[in-house]
Formats: C-alpha cells, sequence, structure tokens
C-alpha cells in the first residue's frame, strides 16, 4: 500500500483564502496547512512537504501565492516542488483567477462559477465566465501546465467572489471545487474516516 500523502493544491493564499481553505477542510473531513497562506508564500517546498507529513490523515490542503508577481515566484517554486515530490500524491489543483492580464494563464479542465455552476469557459476573480474555452488568468497559474496533474479545477478569488465564496458563507464555491476533486480522484468519505480512526487510535 502506497504511503504517498494526498494532497490538493491551492493558488491563493491570502487571509480570505486562508479563511475560506480551513472552514471547507474541516467540512469535508480534510487537513489544512494553515502556516502555507501567505501573500506572497513564505515557506518553501521542503519545509511545506515536512508539514503535509506531520498531519494525521489525507486529504490535505495546501495553499501557494505569488502575490501578482510575473513568472515564477516564491509560491510556484514551492508549489512545483510540492507537486514533483516522490511522497506526495497531487488529487488536483485549484486553479485561482486574478485580475492579471500579463500573459500568466493555465489551461483548466472545468471551472466553477460564483454561482456554483460547473462551466467549460474560464472565470474571472469574481467567478464570472470569460469568453476563452478551458483557460483561466492567475499569478500563482504560471507552471501548472508542466504538471502531470489529475484535475485543474478554476474558480474565481478564493473567499471572496463578490461575497459568494466569503467563509461566513461556508465558502461553497470552494468546497465544490475540492469535492469535485475528491469525487474524480476517488477519494471516499469512508477512506477518510478510517485515517481519521487510526490516527486517533495511535
Amino acid at each position: 500500500m502506497s504511503n504517498r500523502r494526498r494532497v490538493i493544491l491551492i493558488t491563493d493564499g491570502d487571509d480570505y483564502a486562508r479563511r475560506a481553505v480551513e472552514h471547507v477542510s474541516k467540512e469535508i473531513g480534510g487537513r489544512c496547512i494553515s502556516m502555507s497562506h501567505g501573500n506572497p508564500s513564505a515557506l518553501t517546498g521542503p519545509e511545506l512537504v515536512h508539514l503535509i507529513k506531520k498531519t494525521p490523515y489525507d486529504p490535505v490542503l495546501v495553499m501557494f501565492d505569488d502575490s501578482g508577481l510575473v513568472g515564477e515566484g516564491a509560491g510556484e517554486i514551492a508549489l512545483k516542488y510540492v507537486a514533483l515530490h516522490q511522497d506526495i500524491e497531487v488529487l488536483g489543483i485549484i486553479a485561482v483567477a486574478s485580475k492579471t492580464r500579463q500573459a500568466e494563464w493555465t489551461r483548466v479542465n472545468v471551472c466553477i462559477d460564483q454561482n456554483g455552476e460547473l462551466t467549460p469557459y474560464g472565470v474571472d476573480k469574481n467567478g464570472i465566465p470569460e469568453l476563452e474555452i478551458g483557460r483561466l488568468n492567475g499569478d500563482t497559474v504560471y507552471c501548472l501546465d508542466e504538471l502531470d496533474v489529475p484535475i485543474i479545477v478554476g474558480v474565481g478569488d478564493i473567499g471572496k467572489m463578490a461575497r459568494h465564496d466569503h467563509f461566513e458563507k461556508g465558502s461553497p464555491i470552494t468546497k465544490k471545487a475540492v469535492e469535485l476533486i475528491l469525487e474524480r480522484s476517488g477519494f471516499t468519505c469512508q477512506e477518510k474516516q478510517t485515517k481519521s480512526g487510526q490516527s486517533r487510535n495511535q
């Protein structure tokens, strides 16, 4: 049986994102690396892998943020390290839109708009569908096309989206993106509960 830790990578890390991701991780029975939040990311790839391995069970939600830096910033360097690490299995990536128009974009398999509807079109930071199919503009997405991951889900600005994803409302868009990744990966609630029980008994 593989001992690789199963993670979901999220390309946003500000305070709004942290609150949303922490809330959703509790809702789905996962774990959030709260220390991975930052705008820009402060922790390195090796530091994040160490924290991921310390969590008692999967799935582990990890945040990365380049704070608008064009090209490969600290967040993306850390993201690539985690994604390519031999002890990590990436279940999927949540690619977060931003207002950048500086040629930083990624292909996405599907997006979720501000109303929680799946769409083949990219979305903007407010979660409103744009004109291009399968493409999303963001500031921590430069390297995603280089990674071999099962699914990339595009969303608007996590924890915001004109308050549609506010943590006080349960961050429903973020939660739907996480649930979609878990569904596609076949990662079941029973599996999570088993891992949780094992960790408590150790």
